[in-house]
This record gives structure tokens, sequence and C-alpha cells, in this order.
């Protein structure tokens, strides 16, 4: 049969349904029956699942001519989804085309919610299409003659590739697929993205370093002839999905806004558009504002009770799946939901989107605009509510960002043995590996096309001996190696606990608060108490405490009434702006400085600018703002680089670090997304900042170790890299072992390393990671050579002004109850409208 026959099967199909195929289904199509492999780039919401299910079930037709007759047995396509809730819907799509075909195709899925005799049954006989996870996968590649169950494999679909991307997950996939190109070699390689910047590098990373790079991009409105040309094929949907922003903007606007209002002063600005749609969706960013959202709409508009929900991701999943049935027949006024519902559950009724807050990031502002009107040709209606009122710049950015159609890259990741380690471990517990027929398939990989022969050599080590300074523990010497070099599992407990701890996802830990003397104060996020040192001290429960140790999961503490320390404040919230984001973001502020107000919400901010110009400035591009005042609380220097929070944590921690080299100097530090402010109880020389370079990125690496506690935070990162490699076991379904045990496990395993192997790959992983992707060294050290180029404007001002107000009510909070810091503001703002 030849291409043109199998497309027209799949046309007339389309055609009794009352649909007609977009030009990119078709090149779609047409690409895969050519056997090359692909990303496929396409708007939420626009039929990316036919186009790769249709030419997968084409391809059975063209391989068995007689398929209504005669079933050919074993499994022809994997459809990867990072979601399990995502599988029950592509199962449904997948089924109907194949069934009304009359292939006899089977559908099943494996995921962790599928039942232990569902398991058995598939591993009897495998489903014609598995609907699976990265973490199924890789069960399915440690179970015994996987070899033989993907030998009929065709294809392998990665769905949602751009949220695998840039995570240890994306790089479980990368060594999947080099497996399976070797034991299937009549396989395709197909990813389907929606959002995403780097599209090229995207491609790249799912298919391989060995991957030609003459890969042709290809646009809907561009004909070309497939014939002949190279092996893998980029594919842009050319639909311009409309997308509407609407900027909820509130009547009053206040002078100086500040954080912490979770935006509930708008709530009842948004009824009306409840009662005119359908069916909403309420994103939040946080579970707890979800919650709070939930209950505030109930509470003074009892008459929702019945017709409103919440979904997140820890409400059980019968309820999950309940209020997701619930959107689609309509019976729901409006979800309240956190990004549990970002990805590609199909809601066609629902008709507007309200995001409460900035996103932080374009890609997920998108994602979630997609949600409204999720189908194809309709706009998507999307209100933005601003939790305080500098959020209405990012709502400004936000629609340029549509407009512009500007997308934010995701870094991948590069050597990560620990994901390695893993890998290895799971191929020797199926039937073993012979490591110079495997190496090359893992070099053959974007995230190890580096590694050296050394490094392979440790990797491979480090499974059979343990690593050079572990060779006298039995438990770590997992894998043991035949007299032909096979390396394998022999222990059936080893081989148990191998695969309970299959993934890369390691859930977050709290670390309790506890009195040196005794006494439990409660618990703190990890990623707070980690970047403290001895001695630090910070506001808890309304109580200043004084960092005395941090032991096992505990940090202990007592009371400090010393207000000359370093008081390290914590602001809720990790989500950060991403570099793009910043970036627009600064340049709505340049259209600001150039007073062109030419945004419905720059005009609504009209007053706070003018505020502001007569207190300061607001910065332009070319410019670097440094404000400095005096309150009762002492003399703040407040900077602004506008580059995200977690830039401004590393970068305020430098600069407190290289002005205490100048002058004996100690700093309260806070921060928010727009700028951080460094506290101190005497008056600070900017000048003399200025003048010795202190933002220059020369020996930034350095200062950054000794500013930040570098090592208490690769610590906890090696928490991850512990469990992820098998160190650390995490326990029994029915007997998980305490949080506090494993942290402790793997601080033991650290101090080992950094004390007698400090040249142990996953000992420095760890602090590569933590410069990498929790500091962002790269984007700070991008910031310090902008901030270079710019004029630093310092202003020396009387009193707070509107930039700086919410990064002051945002440290005032962590000391403060909610009554008593509204009382406080309330006297600031009067005095500072005086």
């Amino acid at each position: 049969m030849k291409n043109s026959q199998l497309t027209s099967i799949a046309d007339s199909w389309f055609e009794t349904k009352g649909w007609k195929p977009f030009p990119f289904q078709k090149k779609t199509w047409n690409a895969f029956l050519d056997g090359k492999n692909g990303l496929l780039n396409a708007p939420t919401g626009s039929g990316k699942t036919y186009a790769l299910w249709t030419p997968i079930v084409l391809q059975y037709i063209k391989d068995n001519p007689d398929y209504k007759t005669k079933h050919t047995k074993g499994i022809k396509a994997i459809w990867i989804t990072p979601l399990r809730a995502l599988s029950v819907e592509i199962k449904q799509a997948a089924q109907r085309f194949a069934d009304d075909l009359e292939t006899g195709m089977t559908v099943g899925i494996r995921t962790g919610d599928t039942s232990q005799s569902e398991r058995a049954k598939q591993k009897k006989n495998m489903p014609d299409l598995l609907i699976t996870t990265p973490e199924s996968l890789m069960l399915l590649l440690a179970s015994k003659g996987y070899d033989k169950i993907f030998k009929t494999l065709t294809a392998v679909v990665v769905d949602e590739w751009h949220e695998l991307l840039g995570s240890k997950r994306g790089v479980q996939m990368e060594l999947a697929l080099s497996r399976l190109k070797t034991v299937s070699p009549q396989m395709r390689i197909w990813g389907i993205s929606a959002t995403i910047g780097n599209l090229e590098q995207a491609q790249d990373v799912l298919l391989g370093a060995s991957n030609d790079n003459s890969l042709s991009a290809v646009k809907d409105n561009e004909i070309k002839d497939f014939e002949g040309s190279a092996n893998s094929i980029l594919i842009k949907a050319n639909l311009k999905k409309k997308i509407v922003v609407k900027s909820i903007i509130p009547k009053k606007m206040e002078t100086f806004p500040w954080r912490g209002h979770l935006g509930l002063h708008l709530l009842d600005q948004i009824i009306p558009i409840l009662n005119k749609s359908k069916t909403t969706i309420i994103f939040t960013n946080t579970r707890s504002q979800c919650e709070i959202w939930f209950q505030k709409i109930l509470e003074k508009y009892p008459e929702f009770a019945g017709e409103i929900a919440m979904h997140h991701g820890s409400i059980n999943k019968e309820t999950r799946l309940w209020v997701e049935q619930a959107i689609r027949n309509e019976s729901l006024k409006a979800v309240v939901a956190t990004s549990s519902l970002d990805l590609g559950v199909d809601f066609a009724p629902v008709e507007t989107i309200i995001q409460i807050g900035g996103p932080k990031g374009i890609a997920k502002f998108l994602q979630r605009a997609g949600r409204s009107n999720h189908r194809p040709g309709e706009p998507s209606v999307i209100h933005f509510l601003p939790t305080h009122a500098m959020e209405l710049i990012e709502a400004s950015a936000l629609k340029k960002a549509v407009k512009g159609e500007v997308m934010e890259d995701r870094i991948p990741y590069l050597l990560s043995f620990d994901v390695l380690i893993q890998y290895l471990v799971t191929l020797a517990v199926s039937d073993g590996f012979f490591p110079k027929k495997i190496f090359p398939e893992i070099k053959a990989t974007f995230c190890f096309q580096g590694i050296t022969e050394e490094q392979w050599q440790w990797c491979l080590n480090f499974i059979t001996l343990g690593s050079q300074s572990l060779q006298a523990y039995d438990e770590y010497k997992r894998v043991l190696v035949d007299d032909d070099g096979r390396f394998y599992v022999d222990s059936r407990q080893t081989a148990m606990m191998h695969r309970l701890s299959i993934g890369t996802i390691v859930s977050d830990a709290m670390v309790q608060v506890k009195y040196v003397s005794g006494g439990f104060i409660g618990t703190i996020e990890e990623f707070f108490i980690g970047k403290m040192k001895p001695g630090d001290t910070f506001v808890f429960a309304g109580r200043t405490l004084e960092l005395v140790r941090l032991r096992n999961m505990a940090a202990q503490v007592r009371r400090s009434s010393k207000k000359t320390r370093n008081i390290v404040s914590f602001m809720g919230g990790r989500m950060a702006l991403s570099s793009q984001m910043s970036e627009i973001l600064r340049n709505e502020l340049q259209s600001e400085a150039d007073h062109k107000r030419n945004t419905p919400e720059l005009k609504a901010l009209s007053d706070i600018f003018d505020r502001q110009e007569l207190e300061s400035i607001v910065p332009g591009n070319n410019e670097f703002l440094i404000e400095t005042f005096k309150t009762r609380e002492g003399y703040h220097n407040v900077f602004y680089p506008f580059e995200g929070r977690f830039v401004h944590m590393a970068m305020g921690g430098l600069l407190a670090y290289r002005i205490s080299l100048l002058s004996p100097i100690t700093f309260s530090l806070a921060y928010n997304d727009y700028g951080f402010e460094l506290l101190s109880d005497q008056p600070l020389d900017i000048q003399n900042v200025i003048d010795n370079n202190l933002f220059s990125t020369e020996y930034l690496f350095d200062d950054l170790q000794k500013s930040l506690n570098s090592t208490e935070l690769a610590r906890r990162k090696f928490r991850d890299i512990a469990v992820i490699s098998g160190m650390v076991f995490t326990g029994y379904p029915s007997k998980q072992i305490k949080t506090k045990h494993l942290q402790s496990n793997s601080q033991l395993l650290f101090d080992v390393f950094r004390d007698y192997e400090p040249d142990n790959l996953l000992y420095q992983q760890a602090f590569r990671e933590t410069f990498e992707h929790e500091m962002e060294e790269g984007r700070l050290q991008l910031a310090l050579e902008r901030i270079a180029k710019q004029t630093i404007v310092w202003k020396q001002c009387e009193d707070a002004t509107p930039f700086s107000f919410p990064i002051i009510t945002d440290r005032l909070r962590e000391k403060l109850s909610s009554e008593k810091l509204k009382d406080r503001i309330k006297r600031m703002t009067l005095k500072l409208m005086k």
C-alpha cells in the first residue's frame, strides 16, 4: 500500500467525524510513514494526539495487509506521558481510531495506578499500543527478556516533551530511548511539544547526540517533498491560536503597593466573570492559595456551594477524576486549581480562565490560557488578577510576550551520573549488560555526549565495588561481573529494592525546628533552612531564633535578641521570574521610563509611577537603580536588577559578603522578583560599593561558595542524588523510611566523600547542580555582566518608595501576624502619603 492510499483511509475517517485534518497532521503522517523521526510543535488543543496515533495505526495496516482477518501479536508503539492523569483520554482517542478501522488493535495503560493483575496480564500478552510514564517504561526495562517484549516496536511517542526536558525525568527518557534504538532498530522516535523556546535543541536531546544536524523544519504554509530529506524532521503547526489577555484592574489603586493580599481584595470583581461563563478554571500558583481562594469564595458567596470545586496534587485521585468529569459535563460552574490542570486534559466546555497572580513564566501562562476554549480555531480568553499593584507590569509584559510569541528555553541536564547509575543497575537487574556494548549507546545521548572513559569506568566501579571509600561495605556492591564480563544482579532482594526505587522525583523535605533545650516549635522548608549558617538568626512563629546547628532533619535553635546578626528572610513561593519574562518586564519599565504609558495596565499604575519618580526614578533599560533611606528599623539599601527571586537571593548574599570584606557590617536580606534589600544598623557607603566594582563577575564562583554556605546547599542536593543513585533506600511501600533518616544517611555519605573521596562524581555533581539549577549561577553571571554596562543610579530617598514597599512588607510579614501587619502597613502608608 502506498502512503497516499494509507492517508486517504485516515482522511475518510476524519470525514465521518465531521472533521478535516490540519496540514500539520497530514505532514506528520507522511513523515512518519516515510520512516522519519521528529518533533511536532503544536499548541494545546490543536489535535496533536491524532497527528501521531493515526500514522502508527496506518503503519500497522501497511505492514499487515491481512489485518482484518489476521492479528499480529506484540507491542507496536509506546506513548509516554509525563502525567498519569492524561493516559485515559489518550487511550480513548487511540482505541476509537483503531476500532473504527477494524484493526483489532488493543490499547493498554501501564502506570503506577495499574493493578498487579493487569500488569501480569500485560506481561503474558502486551497490548499493541501501550500508554505509560517514564518510570513505568524503566520498570519494563528492568524485567527479564525485555528485548523480546520490544522487538516488534515501531514507534515511541514522547508527549509533552517540554515538561520532561530540563529535568532528570528527561535524562531517564534519553537513556531508555538509547536502549530501545538498539533493541528495535526499525523504531521511530517522535516528540510532541507545545510551549518551548529552544525547539531545535529539544529535538537534539530527544533524538540523541548522534542525530544528524541537517534536520529540516517544515511549517504548514511550506510545501516540501519529504523523499530523500534528512532522517529527522521538525514540524511546526502554523496555527495562530488567538489568546486574549484581560487584566482585572482594581477600581481603586494603591500608591504604595504591598504583597500578601493573595488577590482576595479583587474577589468581588471575578464574580461577574464566573456568572457570565458556563465553566471557569481559576488558576493559583500554590496549593495554600488554592485552598484559601476556594474557602473565601464560598464564605462570601454561599450560593456557589455545589457549583465550585477544587483540584490540586494533594487531593486524592478519585476526587480529581470526579472534578475533571464534572467540568466536561458542565455540572460545575468553577474550579479553583493549581498546575494539576495545566496539561493536556481535554476540557472542551471550559470558556474562561482566571490567573491569580503572576505565573512568572510565559510558557506556563500560555499553557493555562490554552485550557480556555480548548478547540481548534477558537480564541482563548484568560483574565489576569494581580495580587498586588506591581503585578500589573507583569500583566502588561505578558500581553507583549503573547503578541511577540516569546517563549522560554528549557535547559537540559548534562552528566547526571545519579540517573546513569540507576539505569545501569536497571539493566543489570534484567538480563545484565556488557559495558562495551552499552557505552556507545550512552555516549550517543545528549546528556552523556561528553562522558569520558574514566568517568564511565568510575560508574562501573561504583555499582560493583561501591566507590573507593565504600569498598568495605557489602550493601553498596549491588552488581556482579561474570567470567564473560557481563554485569548482572543475582540477589532477589537487591533487585526488588531497586525496582521499588526506580524514578527521579524526590519529594521535598520538611525540617523540624526545635529548641536546643528541647521543645518543638514547628516545621520549615528544607530549602529555607539549607541556605543558613550556624549563628544566623531568623524569625519563625513570631519569635527571633538563632540557628545553633543542623542535625539530621532538625534545626536546633535558641531564642535571640541580637539585632545585628544576619537575618535571612524567606518570602514564600518558590516560583521565580524566568529570564525571558524578566527581560520583557525590564522593557515594559523602559517604556514607562520614557513616559509611554501605552497599555491599560501601565495607565492604571500612573499614580504609583508618578510617586516613584517623585521619590526616585523608574529605571530605563540602560540604568541600574539603587535606593537608600533610613527608617526606625535601620538603614535600607535596595537594589533593582529585575531578574527573579533566585538570582536576587544569590546576588544579595554575594554583595553582602563582598561588602563585609571592605568593612565589618551585618545585614538582613530580603528579596522579591524585582529586587533585593540589605538592611543594616549602620549607614552603607554606596559610592564605596560602586568604586570597588562589587558587582564584578571576577571570582564569582569562589565568592558565591563563601557567601551562601554552598556546602550546606550541596548537602541538601546530595540527598536527592543519593536516593536516585540507590545509595540510600527510601523503603518498602508499606514501610517508608522517615525523611530524617534518609537525610542523616545521605549526610553521612556526603561527609565521607568530602573527607576521603572529594573526586567522587556524585559528590561533585551535588555542587554542580546547586550552582547551575538552585542558584542559577549562569543567569546571575549574565545579570552582573548587564549591570556592568548600565549606568548605576544611586538615589538617596527620604522614605520608602513604591518600588521598595513590597520588599519591606514581605520582610515584615515574617515578624508580624496578619492583623498587626495590616495596622503597621496602614501607618506606614499614611506617613508616606503626608
